[in-house]
């Protein structure tokens, strides 16, 4: 039986949650920072009001319409969505039938009643054969190396036989916050040791898991692997052998060391995991004394800045030095893709799919067979992306349909997105109140960036364009985003989804102000787009589902839902759908004083846009990676007890509890007594 319906317990406003050494460590202070994006290419808001100006409010509709082809507003379910009356209350959507956990600051995993939990693995856990015990007042390099790595962010779960009982659990590790792993660090003085120890930490995990009644359990097993920042990759694409990427220890261009900063992903319809590699700027040291000036220009559209690094890994390997070697910035920002199915294969740093700051990549598979990666690029002010290959997909599971699939990422058109809204300039206002039309909506184009050796930008080679991303779309006009994280393609309605964290420079002085797409100044809680995008050609519609927040304040909207029957949500970041194809939302900041959690949202019918929280994390800690089954939950829980200023003050204990340490974990949750998730 579905439970009472009550209005659920708000919290009040105060800034976001995210601790100081969150910032520090996860991306040096990029908020604290004018954003990279200097750039003067016209954001919407500007391109409304010309065209009201010249040609008043009913023209300038039409005129935006036509620009982009004309294309049709989004139709079926969808359409009546947006602008729709409050939903009458009724029985919940499967997948989403579950009390709502309520906001709260608890030191731990919080589910739902009628759900249980269980830790699947932690950092320092063994993952490859041999691996020590975990020691964290004696951690080492070596030990690191065959351990599970720090601060997991996506998860991936691959099934190896029908039933699901035997999977591949592959984990990013994003980054290290090293005033936490080490008791005895020195931010001013790491010892050699604590570094390679943090390089070690960095990466990815592949692990063999089991499902049984208590969720997931790790084994010993030929799959298991830890690749790290000591890792050989290979470069393939338009790019590989770039200039751009030769350094003194690969002076081909071909092979890298290493992946870092490793955000969101996403699994491949051929069974690899794809990986973005997101704030790779914070590591590299000295930007301040290179004095070519277009050298200069594109190491700070990038966020590298001068000066030691945070981390002082410069000490111990000359590469993290720009003035030693000026093109190591260029081998991090790709997608990283790993066959987890292949202990021995190479991974694949992918150059045609772009270099920036990657929160993650996803594939659709259109219709003629030809395969879609969207991507986001996660800093104020940034773009959306995707590419569509030019070859199709093989059906099949081996490793030759695999490096055949995987081939498909390296030819293809990179794309950049444009977006255009349909109200009255005068009806944006920043507050976040729906214009007259009652939804935020419009149409959009992808504008072409590259496609093999062609550049389609003037001024930039097919070459720049890969490896300087960001000043080509520069140049191309794209719309200028808050924080766009994951984005998904929705497998049941065939629409695409992003996760727009926030923007707190939005409207301010010098930066771009709202427009329909991006449409609070000051933006803190962020909100959720959806795309009906001509899966490979250049037009598309879209709309907002969510303009999260505090359901009281009049600047939210659910998707015409009943406000005083959803839960409040902050800060979306990662998304994932069930077989309903509901949306599933993990948020990074809560700015609404509760700790992070994953959300249920339908996305079609009458309860289209009723948020309801399905779990929230520890203290300090944000909520990664949701993998979501008929019968199974996971969540990645990373840095808890972050908001501490250091490891001998700690202000979580979670998941040991005592006196122990915090340790970044994977959690799986499940109905009590079995059953299906929300049903």
């Amino acid at each position: 039986m579905s439970p009472r319906r009550v209005p659920l317990p708000l919290v009040p406003h105060h800034t976001a949650s995210r601790s100081a050494t969150t910032c520090r460590y996860r991306c040096g202070n990029a908020c604290a920072h004018e954003a990279p994006n200097t750039s003067d290419n016209e954001y919407f808001g500007d391109v409304v009001r010309r065209a009201m100006s010249r040609r008043g409010v009913l023209r300038a509709g039409g005129v935006l319409a036509l620009s982009v082809g004309g294309t049709a507003a989004l139709s079926g379910p969808a359409a009546a969505g947006p602008g729709a009356a409050p939903a009458a209350r009724g029985r919940a959507v499967p997948g989403t039938d579950f009390a709502p956990v309520a906001p709260n600051t608890r030191d731990g995993v919080v589910v739902p009643e009628g759900y249980d939990q269980a830790v699947v693995i932690r950092w320092g856990d063994p993952v490859v054969a041999g691996a020590p015990p975990f020691d964290f007042h004696h951690q080492t390099a070596a030990a690191q190396q065959a351990q599970f790595g720090y601060n997991n962010d996506f998860a991936g779960l691959l099934p190896l036989d029908p039933s699901g009982t035997e999977n591949l659990l592959v984990v990013n590790h994003e980054y290290t916050t090293e005033t936490h792993m080490f008791p005895d660090y020195d931010e001013n003085n790491p010892t050699e040791e604590q570094v390679r120890t943090a390089w070690a930490a960095h990466g990815m995990s592949v692990v063999f898991v089991r499902r049984g009644p208590r969720g997931l359990t790790p084994e010993p097993s030929r799959y298991n692997r830890r690749i790290t920042l000591d890792t050989e990759f290979e470069v393939r694409g338009p790019a590989a052998g770039s200039r751009y990427l030769r350094t003194s220890t690969d002076p081909t261009g071909t092979r890298v060391r290493g992946t870092q900063n490793n955000c969101s992903g996403g699994v491949t319809p051929w069974g690899t995991v794809l990986s973005g590699e997101e704030n790779f700027h914070q590591t590299f040291a000295h930007a301040d004394k290179v004095t070519d000036p277009v050298a200069k220009q594109r190491l700070d559209r990038y966020g590298v800045k001068g000066g030691e690094s945070e981390r002082k890994w410069e000490r111990f390997d000359r590469r993290w030095d720009v003035t030693a070697e000026p093109n190591e910035p260029n081998r991090f920002g790709w997608i990283v893709e790993i066959d987890p199915h292949d202990p021995s294969a190479r991974p694949v740093k992918h150059t045609a799919l772009g270099r920036f700051k990657h929160e993650s990549a996803t594939v659709k598979v259109a219709e003629d067979g030809r395969v879609v990666v969207y991507m986001g690029d996660d800093e104020r002010f940034d773009y959306i992306y995707k590419f569509v290959s030019r070859g199709r997909i093989k059906p099949g599971a081996g490793a030759h349909t695999r490096r055949h699939n995987s081939a498909l990422l390296d030819d293809g058109t990179l794309y950049v997105a444009k977006f255009t809204g349909n109200s009255p300039a005068a009806e944006i206002d920043g507050s976040g109140r729906l214009p007259a039309d009652g939804a935020f909506d419009g149409t959009g184009e992808w504008l072409p960036l590259a496609d093999g050796t062609t550049s389609f930008v003037p001024g930039f080679t097919a070459e720049e364009v890969y490896v300087f991303t960001r000043l080509a779309a520069d140049r191309a006009g794209a719309t200028k985003m808050d924080r766009p994280e994951d984005i998904e393609p929705n497998p049941v309605n065939g629409r695409i989804y992003c996760a727009l964290t926030n923007n707190s420079n939005r409207g301010s002085t010098g930066n771009a102000g709202p427009d329909e797409v991006n449409p609070r100044s000051g933006n803190k809680h962020g909100h959720v787009l959806e795309v009906d995008d001509d899966t490979t050609g250049t037009r598309f519609t879209w709309n907002l589902l969510l303009v999260c927040g505090d359901p009281n304040d009049p600047g939210t909207y659910f998707g015409g839902f009943d406000k005083s029957q959803v839960s409040p949500i902050s800060c979306p970041d990662n998304v994932a759908f069930d077989r309903h194809g509901n949306l599933w939302i993990a948020t990074d900041g809560n700015a609404l004083g509760s700790n992070d959690g994953l959300f249920a949202v339908p996305v079609d019918g009458p309860e289209r846009g009723r948020a309801k929280q399905f779990l929230t994390v520890p203290v300090g800690a944000e909520t990664c990676g949701p993998v979501i089954t008929d019968t199974l939950v996971t969540v990645c829980v990373q840095h808890p007890g972050e908001n501490a200023p250091d490891a001998q003050h700690p202000t979580s204990h979670w998941p040991d509890g005592g006196n122990s340490q915090p340790r970044p974990s994977v959690v799986a949750v499940w109905r009590r007594g079995g059953g299906e998730i929300g049903r």
